[in-house]
């Protein structure tokens, strides 16, 4: 295939217009930048994850990686349209300062409440309004490292496959299925499949060192970032968890709270097991 070099090639700009995140609404793409991610995704595609690779753009010039250079060739043979441009017009369409090479256009999967699996294993994370992609990332990453089976996006927020969710999440938003909900919605569903629910909160009667026992399934809920969970949403938690400050600082970043409260999780729902 003969190598892209015009600026004014319609495929050069769809690919730019996919960096407004009202054309990815609009067509339900987003796009997919570095050699780990591409790889992320390409691997979600193949295995049954949650994204449909589309077509790649990449640059001879730029892009070092074999097998990179070699997924690919194997894309392409699968029917995939891949398209090779010069390194000059690669650079202009990277967010990357450094650009590896290589960006693709995926096609997240949309997955409803309904069409996740409830069983008594589950354990799930909702963030009400979360605003920072990059908090919502480094929470996917942690998820994945834990266990947690799926994001619950609450009342809007940032979308979840923004460019920087991708990015901070290493590309664990293509293997851990996310779904956006008002926040009524979640709750119905929750009591009609038994889930458990968690709340974070400085409000919390019980502080994370507590002897709290987890029940699954369940879900660990994370207020906005600004504001925290407002006294409705407290309500609607079985429990109410607080993490014990002894600075100046009255909160820690979203995403920081997350980590610790997961990792607390996971370590006494290790213990339960070890128990039974």
């Amino acid at each position: 295939m003969e190598i892209i070099s015009n600026r004014s090639n319609p495929k050069i700009k769809e690919l730019r217009l996919l960096k407004q995140s009202k054309i990815r609404r609009q067509t339900g793409l987003c796009l997919v930048e570095g050699i780990w991610h591409f790889i992320e995704a390409v691997e979600a595609w193949r295995r049954g994850g949650y994204a449909t690779l589309v077509s790649v753009f990449y640059s001879p010039q730029l892009l070092t990686s074999e097998l990179a250079r070699k997924i690919i060739d194997e894309v392409q043979q699968q029917g995939v349209n891949c398209y090779p441009i010069t390194a000059e017009l690669f650079s202009s369409v990277a967010e990357k300062e450094h650009p590896q090479g290589v960006i693709a256009v995926v096609r997240p999967k949309t997955i409803l409440l309904e069409d996740l699996n409830a069983n008594q294993q589950d354990w799930l994370v909702g963030l009400v309004e979360p605003q920072d992609p990059g908090n919502v990332g480094s929470i996917l990453r942690t998820m994945d490292a834990v266990g947690a089976k799926g994001l619950l996006l609450i009342d809007g927020g940032v979308e979840a496959f923004h460019p920087e969710v991708i990015r901070a999440s290493m590309g664990a938003v293509f293997w851990i299925p996310v779904v956006r909900t008002a926040f009524q919605e979640l709750i119905n569903w929750a009591a009609m499949n038994n889930y458990w629910i968690y709340g974070s909160s400085s409000h919390g009667r019980k502080e994370i060192k507590s002897m709290i026992t987890y029940q699954k399934p369940c879900i660990l809920l994370l207020g906005s970032e600004r504001q925290g969970l407002s006294q409705p949403q407290r309500s609607a938690c079985h429990e109410l968890i607080y993490l014990p400050m002894q600075g100046r600082i009255s909160s820690l970043n979203l995403a920081v709270a997350a980590g610790v409260m997961l990792y607390d999780m996971l370590a006494k729902f290790s213990q339960e097991n070890n128990q039974e």
